[in-house]
């Protein structure tokens, strides 16, 4: 019993400079993130702490009722529901292709396919908002020499959430193909060879062994991939600046402009606040019918 207590403690030993950084940097802030929703921090209240009133839970109800932000979310989820199973499948298609033995020179495709993950994405951003420019931009170039007329891809209302969906998605798959050839790695060869002893087809072999196999991998790229898309603020902010008519304005954005154009602080950590439980109520729900499915599998 004392060895393992003396275990115990050196354990802890080792865990505590991790676990203060974890505190300080994270623990901290939201916290303070917290408080600051409960009161109207502003920028009278940055200038004199006496300004500073109790707001209680206010704010959220402030939240709640502005048409903006309504609009904000619906925008948002319109992001997760077409960027997420876009995302995660050109993911998922780029990895089992890597994986394939008809595919050739697979160190270069995969550096190549990744290289939009480590790139500046403000950068990208600003290129290919060019890119889709009305009048001058390479993509309308190559419509009209199709013959077809130049579509307003950023002011469009109609366009502009696709485009930015479709930036998004070029954007962060390669970080989800990675892990998805890992998780690809780990399905047993054997499982392969025996479902083609037994006559199974490719689309059989894929949906019972390959889906089956990364199941878990898929779970959780599913929750990151969803969170990040619920989180999604710099996209728009610089090709479209939430415009056309605040369409491509997402919650975070909103979160922004409240907190750092406006000033309101503390409405702005009621903002993110809300936006961080609709997450975990959606990742909650990804996990419940994991769950299901397994279940009605099993």
């Amino acid at each position: 019993m004392r060895h393992l207590h003396r275990e115990s403690w050196a354990a802890w030993a080792f865990a505590a400079p991790a676990l203060v950084v974890i505190a300080l940097f994270f623990g901290v802030p939201v916290l303070a993130g917290l408080a600051l929703s409960l009161t109207d921090f502003d920028i009278y209240a940055l200038a004199d702490a006496r300004n500073l009133r109790w707001q209680g839970w206010n704010n959220y109800v402030h939240v709640l009722s502005l048409p903006l932000f309504w609009q904000a979310l619906g925008n948002t989820l319109y992001f997760v529901v077409l960027g997420v199973p876009l995302s995660i499948g050109l993911s998922l298609a780029a990895a089992v292709l890597l994986q394939s033995k008809l595919v050739r020179f697979k160190p270069l495709l995969r550096t190549a396919l990744f290289a939009p993950v480590v790139t500046t994405l403000v950068a990208v951003a600003v290129i290919w908002r060019y890119l889709f420019h009305v009048k001058y931009g390479l993509v309308n170039h190559a419509l009209q020499g199709l013959g077809l007329d130049p579509i307003d891809w950023l002011g469009d209302p109609h366009w502009s959430m696709p485009t930015i969906i479709l930036f998004a998605a070029w954007k962060n798959f390669g970080g989800n193909m990675i892990i998805f050839i890992a998780a690809l790695q780990a399905v047993p060869n054997d499982l392969y060879e025996a479902a083609r002893l037994d006559g199974a087809r490719t689309w059989a072999q894929f949906r019972h062994i390959t889906l089956a196999g990364i199941a878990p991998t898929l779970l959780m790229v599913s929750i990151l991939t969803t969170a990040g898309y619920f989180q999604l603020f710099a996209e728009p902010y610089v090709m479209t600046q939430g415009g056309p008519l605040q369409s491509t304005v997402s919650v975070l954005y909103l979160m922004y402009d409240e907190g750092f154009k406006w000033w309101n602080l503390g409405l702005a950590s009621a903002v993110a606040f809300v936006l961080f439980l609709i997450i975990v109520a959606v990742s909650k729900g990804l996990m419940a019918l994991r769950r299901r499915l397994a279940g009605g599998e099993a």
